[in-house]
């Protein structure tokens, strides 16, 4: 047996799949991904493939990157780990430093946890316990938004908006107040406004994905809302929490989401692009205010009593410090707008497809929706997967995908060049017309 059939005999016999449905998974020949070089991924035949999605949209410069993998090499030959709890490391306290000086004025405080979730469920308590030790007992309900995403632990589910990923959870999840979608940025304003009208004085805070609702549909807002929700809130005395797990380090254009309009949330979640894409970390950061109300003597039990066993990793943290050095050293954000301009432009030639009723991106994060009949707006149904024979005839093209449902997602490194643009557009611009048209 060759090791490739090994993997594979392996994989099928072993593993359980993330989001995957493994009745269809296991009647397939699973791609044996085993290397890499910069925006490509190499399989075990050698046959390369654009990282469409950035690996589930966490890589940021390619992979094999230079100077993350000296960083975690110089690390690993000192210590790979040593808990945060009661002392600290070198690579943990020099990278909160950084994050502090890139976030939005007035956010002082890190808070590490591993993944995106877990940072999304440390924002929620830290919320809640806020109002508590403030005095203020009422103030324990959440605001999220429909087709909002923030991870798959029970916290961060209560406060999504799915259907198809939430639902068959709701007897587990603690009750939220869900509005409108960035389906209409106005009626988000509306509903916010008349909510908190109405209930502030039971709400401690507002979750949401700032600009771009990306596992909802890669769903866009207008431009300017969030100053007001940040005035709203602000008005009302209620805390905002703004989930850049996926739109965090260049995705949109800008560092964070947020800077598009120059707005501080009361709390930030950061994940996935973090350490460029190599290691588990994320961070939940705050103000100097909310972390205060946390402080007295022990026997007033104030402690924020939560924590995660690889908190403050030195591998992690040394990975996601030669991140950020790679976006000084580079120019990287100065040198991402030509590339978003022509990634706008290439995006312009697949609204001439019978197919796809709607395009749309903030940055390099785009989503490409498909549809049976433009002019009816008939929808494919489940049966037909459609979104999923897209990304199947776009690797016959060098090209891998991940859809959502029957939006097509285009999600590449930001380290991409011009020719790997035209080349990612062009081959699943090809792939669309094969699947929708061509019935190829």
């Amino acid at each position: 047996m060759s090791s490739k059939s090994k993997i594979q005999e392996y994989d099928l016999k072993y593993i359980w799949h993330p989001f995957t449905q493994m009745k269809e998974y296991q009647d397939e020949s699973p791609i044996v991904i085993e290397d890499s070089d910069g925006i490509y991924l190499i399989d075990s035949d050698g046959n390369k493939y654009i990282d469409g999605v950035s690996s589930l949209w966490v890589n940021i410069h390619g992979h094999k990157s230079k100077e993350i993998n000296n960083a975690i090499k110089q690390q690993v030959d000192k210590i790979a780990h040593s808990t945060l709890l009661g002392i600290t490391n070198p690579m943990a306290s020099i990278l909160a430093k950084k994050l502090i000086d890139l976030s939005p004025n007035g956010l002082q405080k890190v808070f590490y946890s591993g993944d995106g979730a877990s940072a999304v469920e440390v924002g929620i308590k830290m919320a809640f316990q806020y109002w508590m030790l403030k005095g203020k007992k009422d103030k324990n309900k959440f605001v999220c938004l429909k087709d909002g995403y923030h991870g798959d632990t029970l916290g961060a589910v209560s406060v999504g908006g799915i259907d198809i990923f939430h639902s068959t959870f709701n007897p587990l999840l603690f009750e939220s107040i869900k509005i409108s979608s960035y389906d209409s940025t106005s009626k988000v304003l509306d509903d916010l406004n008349k909510l908190l009208t109405r209930d502030a004085d039971q709400i401690a805070a507002l979750i949401l994905e700032p600009y771009v609702q990306a596992a909802g549909g890669m769903k866009i807002a207008e431009d300017g809302y969030l100053k007001e929700i940040r005035a709203l809130c602000d008005k009302y005395n209620v805390l905002l929490i703004l989930d850049e797990v996926a739109t965090g380090f260049g995705r949109t254009g800008k560092m964070f989401a947020c800077e598009h309009d120059d707005i501080t949330p009361d709390i930030l979640i950061l994940g996935k692009g973090l350490t460029g894409g190599y290691l588990p970390l994320s961070a939940t950061i705050t103000t100097q205010n909310i972390f205060d109300a946390f402080l007295g003597d022990y026997d007033e039990l104030k402690t924020f009593f939560h924590g995660h066993s690889y908190s403050g990793n030195p591998l992690s943290c040394a990975a996601a410090i030669a991140n950020l050095e790679i976006f000084e050293k580079n120019n990287t954000l100065l040198k991402l707008q030509d590339k978003i301009q022509l990634f706008e432009n290439e995006l312009q030639e697949f609204n001439g497809l019978r197919s796809v009723s709607e395009t749309r991106n903030k940055g390099l994060m785009a989503g490409i929706d498909l549809v049976k009949n433009k002019n009816t707006g008939e929808k494919f149904s489940l049966k037909d997967r459609v979104g999923k024979k897209v990304c199947d005839s776009a690797l016959k093209e060098g090209i891998l995908l991940r859809p959502l449902g029957d939006t097509i997602v285009l999600m590449p490194p930001i380290s991409i060049n011009d020719s790997e643009i035209k080349k990612l557009t062009k081959a699943t611009y090809k792939a669309i017309k094969d699947v929708t048209e061509n019935n190829v």
